[in-house]
């Protein structure tokens, strides 16, 4: 199971723009892709999940369908990113294909270790800062926040920090124990910055996050 280091998060004032963001991202190297749809029709959302499934194939880059799991499994995506307030990831992971992923967010190591028992791939783990991508986001966690949570959580599964990630925080976090961040403000506002980003983390096909996910038999 590989799971990259960089995940964008589509942005945009309308399903269009996310496509156009959607594209601009592939076009500048990102490897994986989460189209985050909110406030939406499911029919919408299927329509341009599948938009974003054309563009993402033909760069080979994976896609990551945030909230919608039927949708994700219609479009035979790469995964699925449920919160805290969607579907469980153990009801998701019943319907969907063995190969498709399933990310879910995290604020607190009490959160990382509900996830951990219900057959996750990665944990987004955040607010690193205060952010206005989302509303009503949880206490901010910062360095010092990531430091106390990855201490005591001893997990093979990757830990994706995400919130207000600029490329200066870069460092630090992967001090942290993080395994890789999502971004989607500062790759928004710059495509450019994804390179700057995947020289900071490493993160070239032959550096991935890599390990054995072992289901019980």
């Amino acid at each position: 199971m590989i799971i990259p280091k960089l995940h964008y998060i589509s942005q945009g004032n309308s399903p269009k723009e996310h496509i156009e963001n959607i594209q601009k991202a592939c076009t500048s190297g990102a490897e994986l892709v989460q189209l985050r749809l909110k406030g939406v029709s499911e029919k919408k959302v299927l329509k341009i999940a599948n938009e974003a499934r054309e563009i993402t194939s033909h760069f080979q880059t994976r896609l990551i369908i945030n909230d919608h799991y039927k949708i994700a499994k219609t479009i035979k995506a790469d995964g699925v990113h449920l919160g805290q307030t969607d579907t469980c990831p153990t009801i998701a992971r019943k319907e969907l294909y063995t190969w498709q992923l399933i990310g879910g967010t995290a604020n607190t190591f009490q959160d990382c270790e509900l996830l951990l028992d219900k057959d996750i791939d990665y944990i987004s783990l955040g607010p690193f800062r205060e952010t206005t991508t989302k509303e009503n986001t949880p206490p901010v966690l910062g360095i010092e926040g990531y430091m106390a949570i990855t201490d005591v959580l001893k997990t093979p599964i990757p830990i994706i920090g995400v919130g207000g990630i600029t490329t200066k925080d870069v460092t630090a976090i992967l001090k942290t124990g993080i395994s890789g961040i999502a971004v989607s403000a500062v790759i928004n506002c710059n495509f450019n910055s994804i390179k700057t980003f995947h020289q900071l983390l490493n993160a070239s096909s032959t550096a991935e996050q890599r390990y054995d996910f072992k289901k019980p038999e």
